[in-house]
């Protein structure tokens, strides 16, 4: 009998779960916190296009974006970010979860207001990491670095010490 009452609402669940997709629409506009596309997305190593990063990441990088726009609020986003060896980002923390994959190389990580190289975590490729909202911490580069970044948009970089911000020394418009 029971066996029977689990099957029947097993049959259920499925019958709710087919009759709530196909109430989705191909094509149907992403939901706030969903990816930014409906179409697959297929992209190869070589096909990865690099361009300038964003003006908070310190010169000597580049950045591919992947999925998304950054500057979208609400909106899933990917991107890339090639460091060279013994490349550093100063202390620092964003206004959302930050997940973080390691490609290549060796990213070290460490957590805290104060760089201090005792104190990470080396991650090499095929690592994972989650920066929550508000972390501050801190990196380098052993070897050149490419690392994938998933956030849910606005992105930004707030240093912990303005003076560590490359964008203290950019011209003013």
């Amino acid at each position: 009998m029971r066996k029977q009452q689990w099957q029947a609402g097993a049959f259920i669940l499925l019958a709710i779960v087919l009759v709530a997709a196909g109430n989705v629409q191909a094509g149907d506009k992403p939901q706030a916190g969903t990816a930014a596309t409906t179409s697959p997305i297929m992209l190869a190593p070589d096909t990865v296009k690099w361009d300038k990063c964003p003006a908070a990441v310190p010169p000597g990088a580049q950045c591919a974006v992947i999925e998304g726009d950054l500057t979208t609020a609400n909106q899933l986003f990917a991107f890339r970010i090639k460091m060279p060896d013994n490349y550093r980002i100063a202390p620092h923390f964003h206004p959302g979860d930050e997940h973080v994959v390691v490609l290549s190389g060796v990213l070290n990580m460490g957590m805290g207001e104060k760089f201090d190289t005792s104190a990470g975590h080396a991650m090499s490729a095929g690592s994972f990491m989650v920066m929550p909202k508000g972390e501050r911490h801190f990196a380098w580069t052993n070897g050149e670095t490419i690392i994938q970044v998933y956030a849910i948009g606005p992105w930004g970089l707030t240093y912990v010490n303005p003076e560590d911000d490359p964008r203290k020394n950019l011209p003013s418009e």
